[in-house]
């Protein structure tokens, strides 16, 4: 087997197109096709929407190049020239052109009425068209603010008129056009196009011809009906399965597209959901945003888009006042701003783009694929013994006619009776090919998937949930991961002193000098993005990162006014803070003309910067080494309280410099900050947790090294014997040295995203480990794709990271990720449970149909029945086993190897031994059993046979509370937490009580005594007993060596 599924092996990212297709062609035994691969990626859409999307991207590409080209000139070139150039750059006539173009007017009307002085169509087409002369025509983007009936400093009036839903009625809904649901009969019109049934239905049908004949009516239509009603039971509960699970991850596909943008309504700051924008809305974009819709820019610092996912270029484009049309699409990459919406929903590129994303789908996961493998090799052999058996039955019957020379006699009865071999045939060719192993993968994903939102987690990708429990390595974040993001200002060196800020604001304020004072409140409320807005109560809030609203809080509370201080003073140019930088800087304009400029960051960068260091009494002294050291052993004290440090500096210009450049020396150092960020509540536990699963745990961050091994060590991740490097010493080792020191590190401190992509992409290509990361930043992008796992922050994280995970924490809490692992192991276990039941039960049915062929010319289980075995396999038992929740136990072994082959030793043990006991009890109650049991009389081969389809419902009863531990004894652990498994067991006893009881003439049953169903329970429950007896056999494991040195176990159903 393992050799055949060589053919089904794919990566979790990005597989190749021959790699998918290999797989699909090596399906060869399929019973239902619409259903088995409704799950799977349908490769020539795909093609097709890819080329869509190429096309469309291509457009808007050749249009932003022309309108690049046509700036350059526009100044000499006539405006009908343009005009003329612009139509048949796009296709379209640009309609206007400033003041020498005439509107059609009566286009207004409808717009009129609603209080608007420009329709949907012009507003689209002008930014579409980056049409200047019509911006300039209308007055810039103030002009436009008028003509939408927007303030562009409160943003969209939400009490008076106009009114959100006309703007949605008249300029459209974020929202673009979606493939529609089907509805619950199509999945059970999909779930009839099974071959197999399709065959019994019409030997259904023939019966009834055939028995009128034979048997005369009504008795000719119960085997007919019996058949028709069993396969319409089973089409139901398949599609009641089948449609539950799509509606599950529709469910999840809202959950995905739940995307919040800050806007300025009524005055206020207030996040919206990204369908509920209208046009009108100011929006605040930062770093790392995806731009929601098509928009003018209003102001802005420094701001850089990407347009890549629009036209495929990678090159950041600045947006300014000269350049003010943003795309929805594009992407933040540096910087930050304000822009008015102007189209939404399909009125944009980006609308038009998502529409094809439709028909891409998502690749299909490992396990699926394999699973397809399985079922694929496991249906061969089914559909081979099958084969067998129908040749056995008709063989016997043709010889005992010869026997009888009635070879060429022939009656309605003994066309009969071939077709019923047909039937039971197909009916085993049903049990034999386990179609529903790959769509059990579906169900625990999607399972797994919808528990996991609740416990703050949404899955982006399928492979994610599955390829999670095979983690061996967490590369994570520090703050908000590991802290609780929410800091304060808990201590400040400043004027050559170390001041404790949890006392009064009073005394605050007393241990500090009047100059000094009004330079510190200068130096925080003026390098800043973040805002003091008044809610509705009149409450202050604070807009911003948690490490500016920290600073800005204790600005307040030392009675600075932030507002006052912004009005004295004109922000010339920002340079907000970034990863790389990891520092931020302004430069501003004082009211009597004097230049400023202010700068913040990690502490040695800004330290490095200045030359000069404020007194107590606000003179400016010259930072010598040794007063450089000082602040340095500040810095360290700081940082080994597990305090995040902060300097603060700034610089007088004088007039002759060049406005708007910001010095990158010459400051002087104002104080240094250290602000707590508390350790969550649960981490130490959560990585202790992680380490006795075998998985190791790295710090990655952006900090100081010392504030970085502090909050490490609390946190429980730096050892004795574990190393803390500096980013810079870890990007200057060879990769021979790289080599040594990647298993022994466990901090990694002033890192950038390239340190983190460089850690991730050793641990992975050099040590084969199976990474997940951590990321909240746009430059963090890079390293959450290259990893097994990419994981991005709900809170704190950008949506360029958010789009690039493959899983998004919402929470952005570590311990949440130990619940993903859980998850993954359990998803993988539960799986294997799944298959080792289904192979158990197939191998018995088909053999013992087999066995029985070929030596009593019969087969003991019929049509209904074969149906109902395989009903209890194949759906209610993939829900029972493959939902199974989680438990604690899991975590307390290794990862699971998926290399090591998915039916281990002990599955291949317990599914042969369990079969091997069970075919063996019953064949001697087949051909034996009258003697055994003591039956007389003329219905005692109908007894029998009822006794034996009894026995075998029950085998199969106890065989899948057996599954649920490959090795372990105590099948019993954790089953009154599996309710699922509970209610389908309590199912399949109480409906085989009435088939055996009461639809005797349907199932063809008769019913036995009360001694006889002890008697089936008693037998059927020794198969636990054989269980247990099998796992005492012991069997050689093989171990994987791990790069920390420990011996991962093998994977399995035991674990759980």
């Amino acid at each position: 087997m393992e050799r055949f599924l060589k053919e089904f092996e794919v990566q979790p990212k990005g597989s190749s197109d021959e790699a998918l297709r290999r797989w699909r062609s090596a399906v060869t035994i399929v019973k239902n096709r619409r259903r088995r691969f409704r799950m799977v990626a349908d490769l020539e859409k795909r093609s097709e929407a890819e080329r869509n999307r190429q096309r469309i991207q291509e457009k808007i590409r050749v249009a932003l190049y022309i309108q690049k080209a046509a700036l350059q000139f526009i100044d000499d070139v006539a405006i009908s020239d343009l005009i003329s150039l612009r139509g048949k750059a796009y296709g379209v006539i640009v309609l206007g052109a400033g003041v020498r173009q005439s509107y059609d007017e009566s286009t207004l009307d409808e717009f009129r009425q609603a209080g608007f002085e420009i329709d949907a169509d012009k507003l689209s087409l002008m930014i579409k068209a980056q049409n200047h002369q019509d911006l300039e025509a209308f007055k810039g983007v103030e002009g436009i603010a008028r003509r939408l009936s927007v303030s562009l400093d409160k943003g969209i009036c939400t009490i008076e008129q106009p009114l959100l839903p006309i703007r949605q009625k008249l300029y459209g809904m974020n929202i673009w056009k979606e493939k529609p649901s089907k509805s619950f009969w199509l999945y059970a019109w999909e779930a009839l196009q099974d071959s197999t049934l399709i065959i019994l239905l019409v030997c259904a049908i023939i019966s009834v011809i055939l028995g009128a004949f034979a048997e005369g009516w009504p008795k000719c239509i119960y085997d007919g009906i019996s058949i028709t009603v069993s396969v319409l039971l089973v089409v139901m509960l398949t599609a009641i399965s089948d449609y539950q699970q799509v509606v599950q991850f529709q469910n999840l596909e809202q959950e995905k597209k739940k995307k919040y943008v800050l806007v300025s309504r009524d005055g206020q700051r207030r996040k919206v959901l990204v369908h509920d924008l209208v046009v009108g809305d100011v929006v605040h974009l930062y770093n790392g945003d995806q731009v929601p819709a098509d928009g003018i820019l209003i102001s802005g610092s420094n701001l850089l888009v990407d347009e890549s996912s629009l036209s495929g270029e990678s090159e950041p484009v600045k947006i300014s006042k000269e350049s003010p049309f943003l795309l929805s699409g594009m992407k933040v990459h540096d910087g930050s701003g304000r822009m008015l919406v102007t189209s939404v929903g399909v009125r944009t590129s980006w609308g038009r783009l998502m529409e094809t994303l439709d028909e891409i789908g998502e690749d299909e996961t490992p396990l699926q694929v394999m699973l397809n493998g399985v079922a694929t090799f496991i249906g061969k052999i089914g559909l081979f013994i099958s084969i067998l058996t129908f040749l056995a039955l008709t063989v016997r019957f043709l010889v005992e006619k010869a026997i009888q020379n009635q070879f060429l006699d022939w009656s309605s009865s003994d066309i009969l009776e071939l077709l019923n071999y047909v039937a039971v045939v197909v009916a085993l060719v049903i049990v034999a090919v386990p179609e529903g192993l790959p769509l059990a993968v579906t169900l625990s994903l999607a399972f797994a998937m919808q528990k996991l939102i609740n416990d703050r987690l949404l899955i982006r990708h399928l492979y994610a949930c599955e390829t999670m429990g095979s983690v061996t390595c967490i590369c994570t974040d520090k703050t908000g991961t590991l802290t609780t993001n929410h800091m304060v200002v808990e201590k400040i060196w400043i004027s050559d002193k170390v001041i404790s800020c949890m006392g009064t604001a009073d005394s605050l304020r007393s241990t500090i000098s009047l100059s000094v004072l009004d330079i510190l409140l200068q130096s925080i409320f003026q390098n800043t993005e973040a805002e003091v807005v008044r809610g509705k109560g009149g409450e202050k809030t604070i807009m911003g990162t948690p490490t500016e609203t920290a600073l800005l809080e204790f600005g307040l509370l030392l009675g600075g006014d932030f507002n006052a201080q912004r009005r004295l003073f004109r922000v010339l140019k920002l340079e907000p803070f970034n990863s790389f930088r990891k520092k931020m800087s302004v430069l501003v304009a004082c009211p009597d003309g004097e230049l400023l400029a202010f700068c913040k960051g990690a502490s040695e960068i800004v330290l490095e910067m200045c030359d000069k260091i404020i007194d107590s009494n606000g003179e400016f002294l010259p930072l010598t080494n040794e007063r450089r050291d000082t602040v340095m052993v500040i810095i360290n004290n700081f940082s080994s309280e597990a305090l995040r440090t902060l300097c603060l500096a700034f610089r007088n210009i004088e007039n002759t410099s060049v406005e708007g450049e910001i010095p990158s020396d010459g400051y002087t150092l104002v104080a240094v900050i250290g602000i707590k960020d508390p350790i969550r509540p649960g981490v130490k536990s959560a990585v202790q947790t992680c380490l006795a699963a075998g998985i190791s745990v790295q710090m990655v961050t952006g900090d100081n090294v010392h504030t970085a091994k502090a909050i490490a060590k609390e946190c429980g991740i730096l050892t004795n014997d574990g190393l803390a490097l500096e980013g810079p010493e870890f990007r200057s080792k060879s990769p021979a040295e790289m080599k040594v020191l990647v298993p022994k590190i466990q901090v990694l401190a002033r890192s950038t995203p390239l340190d983190k992509h460089i850690l991730v992409t050793c641990l992975r290509d050099e040590f084969r480990e199976k990474v997940a990361v951590t990321g909240d930043g746009t430059n963090d992008a890079p390293a959450l794709k290259k990893a097994d796992i990419g994981l991005s922050m709900g809170i704190a994280g950008t949506e360029v990271a958010r789009e690039n995970a493959d899983a998004i924490i919402l929470d952005d809490n570590f311990k949440t990720i130990v619940n993903l692992v859980k998850w993954g192991r359990a998803v993988y276990i539960n799986i294997q449970k799944f298959v080792q039941y289904q192979l158990t039960v197939s191998m018995v049915t088909v053999m013992f149909s087999f066995v029985s062929a070929c030596i009593s010319g019969s087969v003991p289980l019929t049509v209904v029945q074969l149906l109902w075995v395989n009903l209890i396999v194949d759906s209610l038992g993939a829900l029972a086993l493959a939902t199974e929740p989680p438990n604690d136990d899991l975590m307390k072994q290794p990862p699971v190897r998926q290399a090591e082959g998915f039916i281990n030793k002990s599955m291949w043990r317990n599914i042969f031994g369990q079969s091997i006991y069970q075919l063996a009890v019953l064949v001697i109650f087949n051909f034996d059993g009258k003697q055994v049991l003591g039956l007389s009389g003329s219905d005692a081969d109908d007894i029998l046979n009822t006794f034996i389809f009894n026995t075998f419902i029950f085998f199969e009863v106890f065989t899948e509370i057996n599954c649920r531990e490959v090795d372990g004894l105590n099948v019993f652990h954790g089953l009154f937490n599996s309710w699922k498994l509970l209610v389908v067991t309590a199912s399949v006893v109480v409906f085989q009580v009435i088939i055996v009881e009461f639809l005797g003439t349907f199932a063809n049953t008769v019913q036995l005594s009360w001694q006889l169903w002890l008697l089936s329970i008693f037998i059927g429950s020794t198969c636990m007993l054989a269980a247990a007896v099998l796992k005492c056999i012991p069997l050689k494991r093989d171990t994987v060596s791990h790069r920390d040195g420990y011996e991962a176990l093998p994977c399995g159903p035991d674990l759980a």
